[in-house]
């Protein structure tokens, strides 16, 4: 199928706390809401074919700037950030839109934040948990602590690439530690309460954030897809987006 980039015009609504948050919402059909991860915005959806092949198939794609990135506020706050603020605008989105039920991919950090949502919102049905292994299930994950204490001034040889990259996208580095140091939190154990239909999927060569089939295992209604590819590039292709789509579908 060939495929072609669809641009659109970015919406505001005001969050829970005032926050203004950003996103786009393209088509119609059932609604499928894109969630990106680290040191990225929407717009790292318009670089993979996932977007625009879910909009041939027929869907309705709204892709959000998390708080702290994007168009969104960049609230500098430890208050803006608490108490899983990020799931809260993607819930206060879903009542903005007046929808009563939708799906949800995310990736990387966004599967993080997904998988809270899964605990806290019924309305969502289906869910992909992208680029991501079960680490993130660790209160004191290291490697959250490493990412989290690079932006607040301590780069280490496994953090400074991505501290290079947040400088040249003009990131903000207050709400970067913030993201990390205040990022939702879900128990191993809570998983296994889970009621929607899940699809883990993670290229071969991404194991830094742990195991992806563990995390599978601990989600009772989960199907588990390994595609080739490594962190950075696995959202991109083909393979991925087909997977998320037949999933869907």
């Amino acid at each position: 199928m060939s495929v072609t980039t669809v641009w659109s015009q970015t919406e505001f609504f005001n969050s829970f706390d005032d926050t203004k948050i950003a996103y786009t919402d393209q088509g119609k059909g059932d609604v499928v809401l894109l969630i990106h991860g680290f040191i990225n915005t929407k717009e790292s959806w318009e670089d993979a074919s996932l977007k625009a092949e879910l909009l041939a198939e027929g869907f309705r794609v709204v892709a959000l700037d998390l708080r702290g990135n994007g168009e969104s506020d960049k609230p500098q706050t430890e208050e803006a950030y608490s108490f899983d603020a990020e799931v809260m605008d993607i819930m206060f989105l879903m009542q903005h839109l007046r929808l009563k039920k939708y799906m949800a991919v995310g990736y990387s950090r966004g599967s993080i934040v997904l998988s809270k949502l899964l605990l806290k919102d019924k309305r969502v049905k289906k869910a992909v948990l992208g680029g991501m292994g079960i680490d993130f299930t660790n209160y004191r994950w290291p490697r959250k602590l490493k990412f989290m204490q690079a932006f607040n001034g301590k780069v280490t040889d496994e953090t400074k690439e991505a501290v290079e990259y947040a400088k040249s996208v003009h990131a903000d580095f207050r709400s970067l530690y913030l993201q990390q140091r205040f990022q939702p939190y879900t128990k191993k154990s809570h998983l296994a309460y889970v009621q929607a239909k899940v699809l883990v999927v993670a290229g071969n060569e991404d194991l830094d954030n742990g195991s992806p089939e563990k995390l599978h295992e601990a989600i009772p209604k989960s199907e588990f897809v390994l595609v080739d590819g490594n962190h950075n590039e696995t959202y991109k292709t083909k393979a991925f987006s087909e997977a998320v789509v037949s999933f869907l579908d």
